[in-house]
């Protein structure tokens, strides 16, 4: 998936409803969840070998960090985030390097 041309907050939004239809396709448990990361093409590739389930988004650098926050934030992980102490990831400016918007289900490792 390619994400451009459009606001962030319709950005999330295709993304999310990405999310949800890929967690009722595949069976996901309420203790199930998503994790989301910003990740380079190399980071990518290793998340997909690792876990059963990826929903990744292309999406240019400079709205990355912004797209991530507005998931993470709808996935209502934002103030567990917080309140673990790990702020500091919501801050971080995506480097160039950074294209991709990547969730896996971190119960769901590959075997």
């Amino acid at each position: 998936m390619i994400i451009k041309d459009q606001p962030v907050a319709m950005q999330a939004k295709i993304y999310m409803y990405d999310l949800n239809n890929s967690a009722r396709e595949n069976g996901f448990k309420a203790n199930d969840g998503w994790e989301v990361s910003r990740a380079t093409r190399e980071e990518k590739i290793q998340l997909e070998k690792r876990y059963q389930l990826t929903i990744s988004a292309k999406v240019l650098p400079e709205i990355l960090a912004e797209l991530f926050i507005t998931v993470k934030s709808q996935l209502i992980l934002a103030q567990k985030i917080i309140t673990d102490g790990k702020r500091s990831e919501m801050n971080l400016v995506a480097s160039s390097d950074q294209q991709y918007l990547v969730a896996f289900n971190p119960n769901r490792l590959k075997a």
